[in-house]
């Protein structure tokens, strides 16, 4: 086991591999720390939707030749109401850039096999990660691994180990300020081998939100809006597509194929900040520092920004003992959160019916969707946030 590098990597998941594979291009060594299996890992079912800019951070890091193989290029995604009412959040056309449906599963195996090919150490099933000494030039992690303890010294940790991890918590209550919204129902989802819809369509019915997405050409992946105690046994394949179709117009709704899911899931939606995103040697990454509702489509691509400025900066570091990037770091990749985070608020309660809404509150959302899709200057200020704004220089 290493007894020393220069980055510990807290967190295997798509934001440490990512970042152990852009350190690896700077000639920055790192160790990955991943409390799960690989299997595990590789097992999650997460997001599928690529902005742009991530696009080419992935080219960039090496790792995007399968994903220019067998994502799903296209324009934009599709708003449906009323039971008749259409309109398509055209990124191409409005915000000059298409979007990539490519699943985080796919994703997380291109990484893995970087950082193999490369001679990466990733290390698994580690348990009781502790922090230490992070206000110092010289800190560690310390961890058990196979009934062993061990310790790593290293420059710097960059915390991506998700929002139950240990990292956002080394940062001392008193100099943490978190920020929080739940929201009062869930996704029920499930995944399919079946051919998705040619775009992704969100639906705001009155039975409730629905969004049909895509997770390659014969991969699908579909969501419900349901009640947070809702069990999934209560929930068979005939129930979901019934439901599913239900909440679209007749005719997108003959156009879904439906067959067996290979897996079902209920999510809680939730808006989460934690600032500041560094501490002392620690930097935060992805879901250990915020969560967004998954109707914008930006927890990964968060992920992938956060990884962009924070090998940024400790490239300049490394090569340079420049530590401007590295200061700022934290402010730099909020702006980038908290814009993500409004809009992702914001699309989840215009698409949304929320226990509380009266006959008011569904006129206001029919006539903003009727907005959206009659005023190029509404359409134009939402498809440059949906489709993601550029990085910072």
């Amino acid at each position: 086991m290493p007894e020393s590098t220069q980055v510990v990597i807290v967190g295997g998941g798509p934001a440490g591999l990512l970042l152990s594979q852009r350190l690896h291009l700077e000639d920055i060594d790192s160790v990955v720390l991943e409390r799960q299996s690989r299997a595990h890992v590789l097992g999650r079912i997460r997001a599928g939707l690529l902005e742009w800019g991530s696009v080419e951070v992935l080219r960039d890091s090496g790792v995007g030749a399968r994903m220019d193989r067998e994502g799903l290029e296209h324009d934009g995604s599709d708003i449906v109401w009323g039971g008749a009412h259409r309109l398509t959040m055209d990124t191409r056309r409005f915000a000059g850039r298409p979007m990539m449906a490519y699943g985080q599963t796919r994703l997380t195996e291109d990484l893995y096999r970087a950082r193999d090919a490369n001679g990466g150490v990733v290390l698994d099933r580690v348990e009781d990660v502790v922090l230490h000494d992070l206000a110092s030039a010289t800190p560690s992690v310390t961890y058990e691994r196979d009934g062993r303890r061990y310790r790593i010294a290293c420059d710097f940790v960059a915390g991506c180990d998700g929002f139950h991890g240990v990292s956002r918590q080394a940062i001392p209550s008193a100099q943490r300020r978190e920020f929080e919204k739940t929201y009062p129902f869930g996704w029920l989802g499930i995944l399919s081998e079946t051919p998705p819809l040619p775009e992704l369509v969100y639906a705001n019915s009155p039975r409730g939100f629905a969004l049909s997405s895509q997770r390659g050409p014969s991969m699908a992946r579909y969501y419900v809006q349901c009640p947070l105690d809702t069990d999934l046994g209560d929930w068979p394949d005939e129930r979901f597509w019934e439901e599913l179709k239900a909440r679209y117009p007749a005719a997108l709704a003959d156009a879904i194929v439906t067959g067996p899911s290979i897996e079902k899931s209920i999510a809680p939606l939730r808006s989460f900040v934690s600032e500041p995103m560094s501490w002392g040697r620690l930097f935060l990454a992805g879901d250990a520092a915020h969560i967004v509702p998954p109707t914008g489509a930006k927890g990964l691509n968060l992920a992938i920004s956060d990884v962009f400025y924070l090998a940024r900066a400790l490239a300049a570091h490394y090569r340079r003992g420049d530590e401007t990037c590295l200061a700022s770091y934290s402010e730099t990749a909020l702006r980038r959160v908290w814009g993500a985070a409004r809009f992702s608020w914001w699309l989840t309660g215009l698409l949304h019916r929320f226990p509380d809404q009266g006959a008011f509150d569904l006129r206001a959302q029919e006539q903003e969707l009727q907005h959206m899709a009659t005023s190029e200057a509404y359409m134009t200020a939402v498809c440059e946030q949906y489709a993601g704004l550029p990085f910072e220089d």
